[in-house]
């Protein structure tokens, strides 16, 4: 992409949710807030578009226990940030995207980063992937769509993962092999090397899966597993294991009551089981699942939202130390108020699929706590969870306050 967009990051973001079928359609503060089970949130920044606006990305805990991100709009060029923030909120920018010549360096980027076994970290923009370390020097890896028709994939949304052997593998949105069901490509996985060669391991055809957002998990058998938000045998969404040769296997297909629209990254949980979310389907509202599936594909609904208690959970799940899951849910809850449209929850799951909510974004006057969190939680070294909203936050941000917030949620056991 060489020109840089003019909308404004709220009405791009909004364009971008209705794309993916969502449900809905220089400022620290601290706002300590008690939440459900004894839960402490702490808010720790609120964006102001000068230092990023709108955070999607899971964060990445670095050695010294402080956390790198993303945003992907704001910053000085407007087309993105990655930031660095201290566990008590002291938040630096180290890169603003588009710095260079036609956005050579990227823009807008979607997923969070990876920090990779060289002490750098590695992401995706729209279009690129990259290396930065943590003084903000960023080289660009590589370029989607280098190759004729975006063979080598388009538009990447997902995280990267580094596998033990030192490559990063990944998803493309789009690109690959053209089908009837997909001509621009139903995309791609593919695998990077540190100094950028890339290999395009597969081309979703459309039974598969068509437009995976959500990055790859590895396996304990050494596999990795992930899934595509469309396509399958009935279009609502597919969970598939590809080898790190490149043969894919189909592992389940969704069918609307049993979710839809899976957008989050799959967790092998300690029991050796994946555990996953759709944005969609799961119930008479179609509000959102949480599945559990065996490494051999045996699939198991595990709790439907209904609004009430949350609605279309866009991130993974993460598991914590006390052997719980934790997520989050872009819409619903109980939030006082929502004036941007969305508001969302944090919640805990047993792996038997007792559900508690936590937290209830938009608790606050104009969702200065927050409000639609799109990314997956990461527990600290602290004990504590510390997570993203992608909207709220400041009032000063924009018309509607739609900067984003970071935020800590303190653990307690249930």
């Amino acid at each position: 992409m060489t020109t840089t967009s003019t909308a404004s990051p709220r009405k791009t973001l909004g364009r971008k949710l209705a794309a993916f079928k969502m449900a809905c359609v220089p400022l620290l503060c601290l706002i300590l807030t008690p939440a459900a089970s004894a839960q402490t949130f702490t808010s720790l920044v609120q964006f102001n578009q000068t230092d990023g606006a709108n955070p999607q990305g899971t964060l990445a805990q670095y050695v010294d226990g402080s956390y790198y991100g993303t945003t992907q709009f704001g910053g000085a060029n407007g087309q993105g940030t990655v930031y660095h923030v201290t566990p008590a909120g002291a938040l630096t920018t180290i890169y603003s995207f588009c710095n260079v010549s036609a956005c050579a360096d990227g823009l807008q980027p979607f997923a969070g980063l990876q920090l990779g076994f060289d002490q750098s970290f590695y992401g995706t923009t729209i279009h690129t992937v990259f290396r930065i370390n943590t003084g903000g020097q960023l080289t660009t890896l590589y370029t989607f769509c280098s190759q004729p028709n975006c063979a080598d994939g388009d538009t990447a949304y997902a995280a990267l993962l580094q596998a033990p052997g030192g490559d990063f593998y990944g998803t493309t949105y789009g690109g690959g092999i053209k089908t009837s069901q997909c001509p621009a490509g139903c995309g791609t996985i593919f695998k990077i090397t540190p100094l950028g060669a890339l290999t395009t391991l597969y081309s979703f055809h459309g039974k598969d899966g068509i437009s995976p957002i959500a990055g790859l998990t590895q396996g304990a058998d050494g596999n990795f597993y992930g899934t595509a938000t469309r396509g399958g045998a009935h279009g609502y969404g597919t969970v598939f294991k590809i080898t790190p040769a490149g043969t894919l296997t189909l592992l389940h297909s969704f069918g609307g009551a049993d979710g839809s629209a899976p957008n989050g990254r799959l967790l092998q949980a300690s029991d050796g089981n994946f555990y996953g979310t759709t944005n969609g389907g799961g119930g008479a509202n179609g509000d959102g699942a949480i599945f559990k599936i065996t490494p051999a594909g045996q699939f198991t609904l595990l709790r439907t939202f209904n609004y009430s208690n949350g609605a279309a959970p866009f991130a993974g799940l993460v598991q914590a130390a006390d052997g719980n899951l934790y997520g989050t849910t872009y819409n619903g809850g109980s939030g006082t108020s929502c004036p941007i449209g969305t508001c969302g929850t944090i919640f805990r799951i047993t792996t038997t699929g007792r559900l508690t909510t936590l937290y209830n974004f938009c608790s606050q006057s104009g969702c200065s706590d927050g409000g639609g969190p799109f990314a997956a939680l990461v527990q600290g070294v602290d004990g504590n969870l510390y997570g993203t909203t992608t909207l709220g936050g400041s009032t000063a941000c924009a018309a509607d306050g739609s900067c984003g917030t970071i935020f800590r949620l303190s653990l307690v056991s249930p």
